[in-house]
């Protein structure tokens, strides 16, 4: 059985994010899981997600997942617009609130940069440097 779509295409922050995502080589969109997933071919960015609590788990539907590098991991964690995503943050994934506090675009493009560079492949990183 498919996932149900858990998202709508006016959501919170979800077009200024296709617009940063998509502008990275051979990005591209696909619905995963229900959800808004970028990819270059792998995933490096999610739109909305779960955290998991005290024994229930809890949507963040207007957030974004990245993949996060481990020297930046601790300071990320610090910040209380992050979170540690049910199912993907023991893969090294960490989650940013955008109901949190204003959402600052030239972060999340450093955050989608940094995510992309741990996940795509060398060409496509050549190609991101070369611009």
């Amino acid at each position: 059985m498919p996932h149900p779509i858990m998202f709508s295409d006016d959501d919170q922050g979800l077009a200024e994010l296709r617009t940063i995502a998509l502008d990275f080589p051979g990005a591209f969109e696909k619905v995963s899981w229900g959800r808004p997933v970028f990819c270059a071919p792998k995933m490096f960015a999610m739109y909305g997600g779960n955290v998991k609590g005290t024994g229930e788990m809890r949507p963040m539907p207007y957030s974004l997942l990245i993949k996060v590098d481990d020297s930046d991991r601790r300071a990320l964690e610090q910040d209380r617009r992050f979170f540690f995503p049910a199912y993907m943050g023991p893969f090294g994934w960490l989650g940013l609130d955008f109901t949190a506090a204003k959402v600052d675009w030239d972060e999340v493009t450093e955050l989608l940069d940094a995510s992309f560079r741990l996940i795509a492949p060398k060409k496509l990183i050549k190609q991101l440097d070369e611009r």
